[in-house]
């Protein structure tokens, strides 16, 4: 048994089958629900901008390409495994497909799950698993919700740091290319370990984390923090406004 994440390296429950933690885990939900999301993006990025001939300017030797291929790279077809780079002249990486299909192969090769069968005369036959049924089509949207099933088992698997890993580096490959970030929200409560103003909620992760130093809070954890602090701290600015007030 670990105990500690592979990933992250927090603090996993005593006896826990886990690998991976639960804020690790969470992150990675979030990640495979916001991919499907820039698909839009990329392919209205597809082709290069267009406009009208400018005068002056250094001249190209060649016509541009009719795509870009840093979008390509990610919305097209390929290996799910890095080729061999001998005279390291290659870039970019897996495209997102190729990407999420070569893990829901993995997945079903490592996960020891039996499979019915009927075959053309109506006899069952229990086989094991060879490979993933995507509901409605193997494409980013149907692998992404294909992952996210099975995620609660990925996360007791000696390889969930390299899904992690590699599930994040694609995100920051589509994120770099459609200018996105993951939203941000400040929370009115202040921080437990250093009493600033100073803790935030991100959308892609599980915990609320202080800017200004180690804690973080899981949502329970932060809301019963709120609610012994809040109602104290709201009576102090009532007394200073009213106090305020009557100087005035």
């Amino acid at each position: 048994m670990n105990d500690i994440c592979i990933s992250c390296a927090g603090r996993l429950p005593d006896n826990s089958p886990r690998t991976g933690c639960e804020a690790c885990q969470y992150s990675v939900h979030t990640w495979l629900r916001e991919l499907p999301r820039h698909l839009v993006l990329l392919q209205d990025m597809l082709r290069p901008d267009t406009g009208p001939a400018r005068r002056g300017g250094t001249g190209r030797a060649h016509a541009p390409l009719p795509i870009r291929l840093e979008v390509l790279d990610l919305t097209g077809p390929g290996q799910p495994v890095l080729l061999d780079d001998p005279h390291g002249d290659q870039t970019g990486g897996i495209p997102m497909t190729p990407l999420l299909m070569g893990w829901a192969r993995y997945l079903t090769a490592d996960a020891d799950v039996p499979v019915a069968r009927i075959d053309s005369h109506g006899t069952i036959h229990i086989e094991r698993c060879e490979g993933p049924w995507v509901r409605g089509g193997a494409d980013v949207p149907g692998l992404c919700r294909w992952l996210d099933a099975y995620l609660p088992y990925a996360a007791t698997r000696p390889w969930w740091d390299a899904l992690h890993e590699q599930l994040e580096q694609l995100l920051h490959r589509v994120r770099r290319l459609t200018h996105t970030r993951p939203v941000t929200r400040p929370r009115d409560a202040p921080c437990p370990g250093c009493s600033a103003w100073s803790l935030i909620e991100r959308e892609d992760e599980l915990h609320i984390t202080c800017t200004l130093c180690p804690v973080r809070l899981t949502p329970t954890q932060y809301d019963a923090h709120r609610a012994q602090v809040m109602p104290a701290l709201a009576a102090l600015a009532l007394r200073i406004g009213t106090a305020q007030q009557a100087a005035a």
